[in-house]
């Protein structure tokens, strides 16, 4: 398999990953905003912990983009995964701060 495959290979991987997680923020924003604290939000942080601790294995970089980086030399921050540009550029601080956000109100709801 040639380079070039295998970097759109991962960006597809990547993408797919990416949306999932989207679904997976989405409803947790969902659940804590009509205080449904069910297992689905809790199961959502533990996958976003586990997220998180992969990417301080890989010091701040996702495995994939680790992966892809073989395979290109660009400068652009969605080099790896089919996104706008610029929001590969702030993805992560849009969503820790999206997480941030679920979690405060995650302990509200949980102290009213």
């Amino acid at each position: 398999m040639k380079g070039e495959t295998k970097l759109i290979l991962i960006k597809i991987v990547h993408t797919i990953i990416w949306l999932f997680f989207n679904v997976v923020i989405f409803y947790m924003l969902y659940a804590v905003l009509t205080n449904k604290l069910d297992k689905w939000l809790w199961i959502g942080y533990g996958l976003f912990i586990l997220e998180g601790i992969v990417l301080l294995l890989f010091k701040f970089f996702c495995p994939l983009t680790v992966m892809a980086r073989h395979y290109s030399d660009s400068t652009k921050a969605n080099f790896d995964i089919y996104i706008p540009n610029w929001l590969a550029k702030y993805n992560k601080l849009i969503y820790t701060s999206l997480l941030g956000v679920i979690f405060i109100i995650t302990i509200y709801q949980l102290l009213k």
